[in-house]
């Protein structure tokens, strides 16, 4: 029996919304439907997801294509205009049920894509499965309330807004009950969860909630979040909570402070440094991911080698490099640009330190014995997310979790042997 298709571009929480609106296609009976669930975050993401649906129509001649995420709510003239698209609908009216439902009726609107900065709640969707089953997302806010100048994000996801710890608590319960080791919270900005709450709540407060109340859950772990809102409560989950994963992924972005003020982020360097050092002081043993951009609008040589050297400052291990890409209707696409050539050449210096960062981290590892959650065939990540090829016994099964020893690496993955 055929069922619809979702491709997913973008972010973890695309990914889980995409489970939610394979849900509500399979309800509709949208069994022949391709839904292609776009990213915004760049032009190039843009284009990819235009190239993606041509892609498809070529390979699926009968398909019905449906075209909605970020670039489709902020965009939808852009694939209301490609042939090969027959319903584009928006980041509201893609969570909804009745609109997938509304999409069978004999000539439904083709294009469904209200204002998103109307919407005032996230609802809880509750899901069955991700096609593995070691990881589940699971959304606790959406939206944005800030206004970085390079960011197009808010226009397409609306205002920040949180869901009721309550239903967050049930849905991972849920998803422990069907078997699932390990759940990721996500969001567009998870770090200013709670404000649009009763009871003054926050991320802290939601981790500890869970942690609490769902016992049989192994590992919680975050998406990427803004250290500059981290809370206390979350430092002090950090540090007195071993099923709280030590891998944090910052939205850091620069490392230079004149130009983080041009970005209109909430940080300065110092900032940035003090957060590591402090988390460090109460974890030892975690890992730090970030989001880099190279040739931001202004940057100059100097500030450039400050980005480069916060990578050593903060100790990060984990580096995501976006090469700067204008946004047209933001602030940072009307500043003075750096020079495409200058733009990748620094993003391809920035992309070698992460290389060569991840390749340290990574030597230290063999030797050393760790709980490994195993995802597909013999491969599993570690607790700090590092990825391993595990040999030593018979088969594995996806959402065990297995002792293993580091014998070395291999590329960017680590190499273990099952303790028995």
């Amino acid at each position: 029996m055929s069922e619809p298709t979702v491709i997913t571009l973008g972010c973890r929480l695309n990914a889980y919304e995409s489970e939610v609106m394979r849900g509500h296609a399979r309800a509709a009976g949208l069994d022949d439907a391709v839904i292609v669930n776009t990213c915004a975050v760049t032009s190039e993401a843009v284009r990819n997801a235009s190239q993606t649906i041509r892609r498809i129509r070529r390979e699926n001649p009968t398909a019905r294509i449906i075209v909605t995420g970020c670039a489709a709510q902020v965009e939808p003239e852009r694939f209301a205009e490609m042939a090969e698209v027959d319903h584009v609908i928006g980041n509201g009216e893609k969570m909804k049920a009745e609109t997938f439902a509304g999409l069978t009726i004999p000539d439904s609107e083709r294009v469904q894509v209200d204002d998103i900065m109307s919407v005032r709640e996230t609802a809880s969707h509750m899901i069955e499965g991700f096609g593995t089953r070691a990881r589940a997302y699971v959304q606790v806010q959406n939206g944005c309330d800030h206004r970085c100048t390079f960011c197009i994000i808010p226009y397409g996801r609306g205002p920040s807004r949180s869901v009721p710890a309550g239903h967050v608590v049930a849905e991972i319960r849920s998803l422990v009950e069907k078997g699932f080791p390990e759940v990721v919270l996500t969001g567009v900005d998870i770090t200013s969860y709670g404000p649009d709450l009763p009871g003054e709540m926050t991320l802290g407060k939601l981790v500890r909630q869970i942690l609490k109340h769902v016992p049989g859950l192994k590992r919680l772990r975050l998406s990427s979040i803004d250290q500059v809102e981290a809370d206390p409560h979350l430092l002090m989950a950090l540090a007195e909570e071993d099923r709280l994963m030590p891998h944090l992924h910052l939205s850091m972005q620069a490392g230079d402070d004149l130009i983080l003020k041009r970005m209109k982020r909430r940080h300065s360097r110092s900032d940035a440094i003090r957060f590591c050092e402090e988390v460090r002081r109460i974890r030892p043993d975690v890992v730090f991911g970030a989001d880099l951009i190279a040739g931001f609008p202004t940057e100059t040589e100097d500030m450039f080698a400050r980005s480069l050297g916060i990578v050593d400052d903060c100790g990060l291990t984990f580096l995501h490099v976006f090469p700067f890409s204008p946004r047209k209707g933001t602030p940072a696409a009307r500043m003075p640009q750096v020079a495409r050539a200058t733009v990748k050449e620094r993003a391809a210096r920035l992309r070698a330190k992460g290389t060569d960062v991840l390749d340290a981290y990574l030597n230290r590892q063999a030797g050393e014995n760790c709980d490994v959650l195993m995802e597909r065939d013999r491969v599993g990540r570690t607790p700090h997310f590092a990825e391993v090829d595990v040999s030593g016994r018979g088969d594995f099964l996806a959402g065990e979790i297995i002792k293993a020893r580091i014998t070395g690496r291999n590329g960017d993955k680590l190499m273990g042997e099952a303790i028995a």
